[in-house]
């Protein structure tokens, strides 16, 4: 077989257009959905049914389970899904991907789809010039969908001519009638064509082609299938690789599901598959392995069948896998007051919305850590001055933190800016690049009370009890306000009502414009000395500092949705 450099080269060009339209059609869809995606997987997942139902209907919707794994993970890295709700989705997921096996089995080899793709593509063509969002993804989707069928056109046209080539085929049988040794090795083949390929859709087409140019035989095709759905695996493991241990888990969790419903299938494979024949046979595609065209179909059937088996299976067991991966991934003892990233660190997702949404979780993240860091500096006025040191020193590290936090959520969104978004997400950016700014504000206000307390320890000033209690009054109305901007942050920007976030504010002027008359009338009868006065000062004014700032953020967050 003359098979060169040039020939391979075009089977992975091939490939490549297969990827990059499943690609941009997977994206297309996602910007199409916009956030209702997100809606849909907090709305669907309340029990482990209504988690799989979604699952299915997201993954056949995007074509990749890897895709919709990866999704997963990432709402339970943003807290929107718990571990039980992610398992549900993720078997669902298995289910969904089916689609796409039955989309290329049934008109990707019974008609020219290249034939109708191209005329597709020149339709759609100006959609992508259109200065209305929803046509361009529109037109993305279409194209994309195009590019599919014809990158597996381009795929079956380029690979190896087995067929008129007997000494290999003959090579690939020797390997392909060892019984269960075949099965697994070919297991193991579907896995890591699926882990080098990072999709599971793009193993399925490959093998659908083997099938259908009879390179490999129908049970070393479901072998391969089998493998392929472990291969799918690694890419949401590999997505995980930078989210918390919750979201590993997830991820573990879809490898656990695959690799237990690969195992208990490979114990009665003969069975599953002359099973498989029979339902193929009554369901009038034909039996695979006596007529060959009826593999592809047939194949899809296994498929299909194995993973809704698997979910029937496996869905009364989601809660001993969820207990299984949290042995595996145990929770890492982590300084839960530390600024740390959390939501962004998976990276952008598919649309500004998604990506947006994971912004809007870290800065409220990022508010609460910085609230917890005041209360933190309030708990230091009444600590004798020979113990302040250590707390001193974690809040001079707290503060460093938060700097670098406020400079990654800024780069993030410096990120989704580049993206091409509606006048609300220009807005909702501009109100998050300000709302971080005050958030840091707000963590240098506090750290400048723990210095003031610092300096007076070292300077051995003792402030009079009066002094103290008023402090203490002013650090509850502060705690109040950081309070109503956490809850604020954490709503739906456009929901938020700022009642609250005024009044607590105008308390604070209030109380702070009190504190300072009787501070100079205070200074002026000489009731305690100067250095007191000024450090007393100090502490009430950053108090009031940083009322202003919460009073910013919220301000900041009312803008969004308004011209």
């Amino acid at each position: 077989m003359n098979y060169g450099l040039f020939d391979f080269l075009k089977l992975i060009g091939s490939l490549g257009v297969f990827l990059f339209g499943m690609k941009l059609m997977s994206e297309a869809l996602q910007k199409v959905a916009g956030t209702k995606m997100r809606q849909i997987l907090s709305a669907m997942t309340s029990n482990r049914l209504k988690g799989v139902i979604t699952g299915i209907l997201i993954t056949a919707i995007i074509q990749s389970s890897s895709a919709t794994t990866v999704m997963v993970v990432s709402f339970v890295n943003a807290g929107l899904l718990n571990l039980i709700e992610s398992i549900g989705v993720i078997m669902g997921a298995n289910v969904g991907t089916t689609a796409t096996a039955w989309l290329i089995s049934i008109l990707g080899f019974k008609i020219s789809m290249a034939e109708i793709s191209l005329p597709m593509i020149g339709l759609c063509l100006p959609l992508l010039f259109s200065t209305k969002r929803s046509r361009k993804n529109w037109g993305e989707l279409i194209i994309g969908f195009g590019l599919l069928f014809i990158g597996l056109e381009f795929l079956k046209a380029s690979m190896p001519d087995i067929q008129n080539n007997p000494e290999i085929f003959e090579f690939l049988r020797e390997y392909s009638d060892m019984g269960y040794p075949s099965y697994f090795l070919f297991l193991f083949i579907g896995t890591v064509l699926t882990i080098l390929i990072q999709s599971s859709s793009a193993t399925m087409a490959l093998t659908l082609v083997m099938c259908a140019n009879g390179w490999i035989s129908f049970e070393i095709a479901a072998s391969m299938v089998l493998g392929e759905n472990i291969g799918t695996t690694v890419t949401a493991n590999l997505a995980a690789m930078v989210a918390n241990t919750t979201a590993k888990r997830a991820a573990l969790a879809h490898f656990v599901f695959n690799f237990f419903g690969v195992l208990w299938v490979l114990t009665i494979f003969p069975f599953f598959l002359k099973w498989i024949e029979h339902l193929s046979v009554l369901l009038g595609i034909g039996n695979p392995v006596t007529n060959t065209e009826a593999v592809p179909m047939a194949l899809s059937l296994f498929h299909t069948v194995f993973n809704i088996s698997n979910v029937l299976l496996l869905i009364w067991f989601t809660k001993f896998i969820a207990r299984v991966v949290s042995k595996l991934i145990p929770m890492r003892e982590n300084n839960t007051d530390a600024f740390t990233l959390k939501h962004i660190k998976i990276g952008l997702l598919s649309t500004p919305d998604a990506s947006l949404f994971q912004a809007k979780e870290e800065i409220t993240l990022y508010a609460k850590n910085t609230s917890e860091m005041f209360h933190q500096v309030t708990e230091c006025l009444d600590m004798p001055a020979k113990d302040f040191s250590k707390p001193f020193e974690h809040l001079v590290k707290l503060e460093d933190e938060s700097d670098k936090i406020e400079v990654e959520i800024a780069n993030y969104l410096t990120k989704v800016s580049e993206s091409k978004l509606s006048t609300e997400n220009s807005q909702r950016i501009r109100a998050m690049f300000k709302i971080v700014s005050e958030i840091e504000s707000v963590a240098d206000s506090s750290l400048n009370i723990a210095k003031a307390i610092n300096r007076r320890n070292e300077q051995k000033v003792v402030f009079p009890e009066e002094l103290t209690q008023k402090l203490k009054h002013m650090f509850s109305l502060v705690e109040d306000t950081l309070n109503t901007m956490c809850r604020n942050l954490a709503m739906e920007y456009r929901e938020v009502n700022a009642k609250k976030a005024y009044e607590t504010e105008r308390a604070i002027n209030d109380y702070r414009m009190i504190l300072k008359q009787e501070h100079l009338i205070a200074i002026e009868e000489k009731r305690y000395d100067y250095p007191t006065g000024i450090l007393y000062n100090d502490i009430f004014s950053e108090c009031e500092k940083i009322g202003d700032y919460a009073i910013n953020i919220t301000q900041a967050i009312k803008e969004v949705g308004h011209q």
